[in-house]
């Protein structure tokens, strides 16, 4: 099955590699672009991340949730969930 998780470390290191460059630019470009995408999708926009798959906010209507532990309908209000559509390019690679 799958490994664990690549770490910010791992990612930075990999990304340092890819591009030529010193760890510490690497995870300076890295720090920009989860900022970015954390400051495009809080203001209810999107990131299409050209390979990878876009990311976007959501908002999900009040409804009825059960309790698990009692079985106790409750009423949840409306909130904002994250969700990311992957590209089909990533998909194809991924299956194939």
């Amino acid at each position: 099955m799958a490994t664990k998780p690549m770490t910010k470390t791992q990612l930075v290191a990999a990304l340092a590699e890819e591009a030529g460059t010193d760890k510490k630019g690497a995870a300076a470009a890295l720090d920009g672009i989860i900022a970015i995408i954390t400051r495009e999708v809080s203001g209810g926009g999107a990131v299409t991340l050209p390979g990878v798959g876009k990311i976007y906010c959501r908002e999900r209507p009040a409804r009825m949730v059960r309790n698990p532990a009692t079985g106790e309908q409750i009423s949840k209000d409306a909130d904002k969930v994250v969700k990311m559509t992957i590209a089909k390019a990533l998909k194809d690679s991924v299956n194939g």
